[in-house]
């Protein structure tokens, strides 16, 4: 397990993943409501990874734009 601090934007022009200031900066095209931004950040960082979505989970800043995330990098 692995906990990983980042910074989302969402409603973004086009998907990316970052790196700026210590942080991974991932920028969605997915608008901040029902959890849309979350889900997609999530896919986002699974596929960068190299890991299937269900092994990343959010686990502080669901309503913020500063997140932890948690990722299982175990197979």
């Amino acid at each position: 397990m692995t906990l990983v601090d980042v910074r989302v934007h969402p409603g973004a022009s086009r998907n990316e993943l970052t790196e700026q200031d210590g942080h991974l900066v991932v920028r969605v095209t997915a608008p901040p409501a029902e959890g849309k931004a979350n889900a997609a950040v999530c896919k986002l960082v699974a596929k960068h990874f190299g890991v299937p979505p269900s092994s990343v989970e959010v686990v502080r800043g669901h309503r913020g734009r500063r997140k932890v995330l948690r990722l299982d990098l175990e197979p």
